[in-house]
């Protein structure tokens, strides 16, 4: 069979697959449908998501994901045939062997990883701890490199390091396939995730390595630990806070464009105070200290965070978890300020930013106020699944006159304007817009490590892959059906950044990490039906 007659072959088997998936009606039917294809045919499983992306990422990923994880145990053994992994689960009874364990977990014994992506599943999503549950993030995070940036698929590796759950509700559930204990202590914790980390990089020394869904306290400490000394990032910390950054960025043009406020003049409220808000709000403020030329303690001045207790100062009597320091307020003169709407009346914010896993936080009083605050709020409530968001785009238009400029974490209904009929369609501030480039430029260039430069570029080169017809409209994203293309101009700001003296045309490099990308077309189904 020649490749044309195998491609025609597949677009027909694409077809059929298509008509399949359409025909379910719940999206969890949909995720395992999708599962199921992935272990039967991966060159088909690829070319549907690729061609379909628009349709299938929220089947993929958030927000079916979440429900996936929820139910991982109860519907892993029917995600596969029969001794095909789902990925490479680690627990403390590998340690001894973990060389060998490592070596042995070979889908594609030709083919060595050239990214990972780790979690210990005690934070997934907004959905708490799900220990063994949490596999779908690495999985679902995976998929997304291959259809964004053209990773080839056999060179990914999911990683879940099942060292129990706090959950107790699932450990005394008779489907939970985890390790049944309580969580280790922070000692014995880094102890073992040390010699993981220490053993990958052993066994595969250029691979990538992202941190994915671990707790605050650990995802903090995982990336100050490793960025120094590992090819490895962490997405809830520096992806969630570039994507976010980059929407940010076209955010504060549009209002300095449309309403006159000067980029300086920005006040920022963070209503939640976890690893991926701070994050956000670093990466964020690197912003004002590159772009706007401020210097690092007048740019944290603009950042106010609140947690469940209010307002986050630095003499507030409680003892504050170490990654909420930094941006501790001090200048309250002991003022203690509880309660979202309070904050809002007391700092004034132009941008209201959520990552609190609290739904309908933005109630219409806090969305009224913003809008009577400022000609063109900002506001972006970050949280998902959407069951988790801080308000929907339809209640943000309705509380804000239509003036709001929106961007959320997970996908929402477009809003028809009343009396004109006209359809708005708000921005999701999608991390697929960033890893995946991110990724694929590392793993092209192979620096020692990502710096935070690295990062900053990646969301720049995100902000700035508008085309002019998405900017005319008030985007600040581009359209996700133009990925590979925005992954190849954040890939290459990567490469630039990480070698100014061998990537130079970023016209050029673009061009050169398109060819690179990984086409289910150009693979014979028969060579990888199986994983």
């Amino acid at each position: 069979m020649t490749l044309h007659q195998r491609n025609q072959s597949l677009q027909v088997e694409k077809r059929r697959a298509l008509q399949q998936l359409r025909s379910k009606d719940q999206l969890l039917e949909k995720y395992i449908f999708m599962a199921q294809l992935r272990t039967r045919n991966i060159a088909l499983f690829y070319k549907l998501v690729i061609e379909h992306l628009q349709e299938l990422a929220p089947v993929i990923y958030t927000p079916t994901v979440g429900t996936a994880c929820l139910e991982y145990s109860n519907i892993l053994p029917y995600l596969a045939e029969p001794g095909v992994p789902d990925g490479l689960f680690l627990n403390k009874a590998d340690l001894p062997n973990l060389h060998k364990v490592i070596r042995d977990y070979q889908p594609f014994p030709n083919f060595s990883p050239q990214i990972a992506v780790i979690s210990d599943g005690s934070r997934i999503l907004g959905l708490g701890d799900l220990g063994l549950n949490g596999m779908g993030i690495p999985i679902g995070k995976l998929q997304l490199y291959v259809a964004g940036a053209g990773i080839d698929p056999r060179r990914t590796l999911p990683i879940l390091l099942d060292l129990g759950t706090n959950n107790e509700a699932l450990r005394n559930d008779e489907f939970y396939l985890g390790q049944r204990e309580p969580r280790p202590d922070d000692k014995e914790f880094y102890s073992i995730v040390d010699t993981v980390l220490k053993t990958l990089k052993d066994v595969y020394p250029d691979m990538l390595i992202q941190f994915e869904d671990w707790s605050s306290e650990h995802a903090f400490g995982l990336l100050e630990r490793y960025q120094h000394k590992m090819l490895c990032f962490n997405d809830d910390i520096q992806g969630t806070g570039a994507v976010i950054l980059s929407g940010i960025m076209n955010a504060i043009r549009r209002v300095q464009s449309e309403s006159g406020v000067n980029p300086r003049d920005h006040r920022i409220v963070f209503y939640g105070a976890g690893s991926a808000a701070i994050g956000v709000a670093r990466q964020i403020q690197e912003y004002f200290m590159i772009d706007q030329h401020m210097p690092e303690d007048q740019a944290r001045r603009l950042f106010w965070i609140v947690d469940s207790k209010g307002l986050v100062t630095l003499d507030r009597g409680d003892k504050l978890a170490n990654h909420k320091v930094y941006y501790a307020r001090k200048d309250n003169q002991g003022k203690q300020v509880k309660g979202l709407l309070n904050v809002v009346d007391y700092v004034k914010p132009t941008i209201l930013i959520g990552l609190s896993s609290v739904s309908g936080a933005f109630d219409t009083h806090v969305l009224q106020r913003m809008a009577k605050l400022n000609k063109q709020p900002i506001i972006f409530p970050l949280s998902n699944p959407a069951t988790k968001a801080e308000c929907t785009f339809e209640q943000a238009m309705q509380a804000t006159d239509n003036r709001v400029i929106f961007a959320s974490g997970t996908a929402f209904p477009a809003f028809t304007l009343p009396g004109n009929n006209k359809t708005i369609y708000p921005d999701q501030g999608n991390n697929m817009y960033i890893f995946p480039g991110l990724g694929m430029g590392a793993a092209l260039a192979r620096p020692a490590i990502i710096t935070y430069r690295m990062i900053y570029v990646a969301a720049k080169a995100l902000a700035d892959s508008l085309t002019p017809q998405e900017q005319q409209e008030g985007y600040l994203y581009p359209a996700l059906n133009r990925i590979r293309q925005v992954s190849a101009q954040v890939a290459a700001a990567v490469m630039i950044e990480a070698d100014s003296s061998k990537y130079k045309s970023k016209d050029a490099v673009s061009r050169y990490v398109q060819s690179q990308m990984w086409n289910p077309d150009k693979e014979d189904p028969a060579i990888i039906s199986k994983i």
